[in-house]
């Protein structure tokens, strides 16, 4: 049986292009999610991210034995600190923060966190986390107090995704933030694309059906869907 990780690099190899959807989980409850979840498993998402900047809630843990009881798409932890892991998803996206210099984002919370993921059976995907400049402050921004990098550094931003491939991530994800009011630049998920080897995820400021083909086609390996699919439920209909 291939790992997570095995069945997105086959699928980046053999060039299937995959979605993943973003639950907030201090904006879906335990009583709402049933509902979310079938129009989720009618949709063609292939996998489920669950995380957020931060988190305020104590439900985590139901709610993805919820998720894990009513959906087969893989579960992958998005945690925006260590207080976010839950041993019921089936993985973590483990993040380290590129774009930035907080030692908090780019080590500190990866240290706490290992006790914590020692006592699961989480897989863990070390992912290298890009945040991209979007036209206004963002969550991520906000609560890393880190600055994102501007939307004309394309070659700036492919040449720290290279990094992240050499420190040894095995996905970078190119981030415009929740809510974003711009999604990260086409030019930009090509050059990072054409330098990296390791699968590309896209995800902030998507709001359309032609705008994830559009990520699709400029390179990206996973986009991701979360605030479109909040406000609409019916987004894929």
């Amino acid at each position: 049986m291939k790992t997570l990780y095995q069945h997105i690099k086959a699928s980046k190899n053999q060039q299937q292009k995959l979605l993943a959807i973003l639950l907030d989980p201090d904006k879906v409850s335990v009583s709402t999610i049933g509902k979310l979840v079938e129009k989720i498993n009618q949709s063609p998402a292939s996998h489920i991210f669950v995380g957020g900047s931060s988190f305020e809630g104590n439900h985590l843990n139901e709610l993805l034995k919820v998720l894990k009881s009513q959906t087969n798409l893989p579960i992958l932890l998005f945690p925006g600190n260590p207080s976010q892991i839950s041993p019921e998803a089936h993985g973590i996206l483990f993040l380290q923060l590129l774009s930035g210099r907080n030692p908090e984002y780019l080590i500190e919370h990866q240290v706490n966190a290992v006790s914590i993921l020692e006592k699961t059976q989480l897989e863990i995907l070390s992912t290298g986390y890009i945040l991209i400049e979007s036209g206004h402050e963002t969550a991520v921004e906000r609560v890393s107090q880190t600055k994102p990098i501007g939307r004309d550094q394309i070659d700036y931003v492919a040449q720290t995704a290279k990094a992240g491939e050499f420190i040894g991530n095995k996905l970078i994800y190119l981030e415009a933030g929740s809510g974003a009011q711009q999604a990260v630049p086409l030019a930009m998920i090509t050059a990072v694309a054409q330098r990296i080897s390791i699968p590309l995820i896209v995800g902030g400021g998507i709001r359309s059906r032609e705008a994830i083909e559009a990520a699709f086609s400029a390179g990206a390996d996973i986009v991701v869907i979360g605030t479109a699919f909040e406000n609409d439920p019916n987004f894929f209909d």
